[in-house]
């Protein structure tokens, strides 16, 4: 490996350091009481060379939601195959909460901490997000096409569908699912929300 090389390496590894200490600290102590210094003291580097990399934290904030949003999109991007645009739903439905459980530190900073998002508040769209959406509104009006949800406006069904599959991973995440673990029985989370999309595949009508 040449100089250049190796300095383009450390550079990539330095920044993944920075973003994968700024997500943890953004989850465990909240986007507001993190700041550049703590990231600092997180990698046990000088601030100034976070600002090498990125101009605040905002910036952080944002390449965090890039990130995780470019990998939700390939797990939804994995069902578009699927012909039957019911069974393609559901499959969306499967991807979704399969990124969440996969990635569920990217999934809580990416919909449930609180922070300002005051770089993609700026965007005129929000392209790594939208197109999350956009691709789950195509396959509901792919639906309503073929006669199901029938009298239903594409973004109604949409929001309904997403907060459903938002509210599984959320309780999820912040281990809410533990009233299920209470029979001594082995609880094994990926059958119930598997369950839970079987009743909302019965509702496609």
């Amino acid at each position: 490996m040449g100089i250049s090389e190796r300095r383009n390496k450390e550079k990539l590894e330095m920044r993944q350091s920075i973003l994968d200490a700024a997500m943890q600290l953004f989850i465990e102590e909240g986007y507001e009481s993190v700041s550049i210094r703590r990231i600092a003291e997180k990698i046990e580097y000088s601030p100034s060379t976070i600002y090498l990399y990125f101009e605040d934290k905002d910036a952080i904030f944002y390449e965090l939601h890039v990130l995780g949003f470019t990998e939700l999109y390939k797990h939804q991007m994995e069902v578009q195959n699927i012909t039957d645009p019911r069974e393609r739903l559901i499959a969306h439905g499967r991807a979704y909460l399969g990124f969440g459980m996969e990635h569920s530190q990217y999934y809580d900073l990416m919909f449930i901490v609180l922070s300002p998002v005051a770089k993609i508040s700026t965007c005129n769209r929000w392209i790594c997000g939208d197109r999350s959406y956009d691709l789950l509104r195509q396959n509901v009006a792919d639906c309503i096409e073929a006669g199901y949800f029938k009298g239903k406006d594409v973004d109604a069904v949409s929001f309904t569908l997403w907060s459903m599959v938002h509210g599984m991973v959320s309780l999820y995440i912040r281990d809410r699912l533990l009233l299920y673990d209470v029979s001594g029985q082995e609880f094994d989370t990926k059958i119930l929300f598997e369950q839970a999309l079987q009743v909302l595949h019965s509702f496609i009508v």
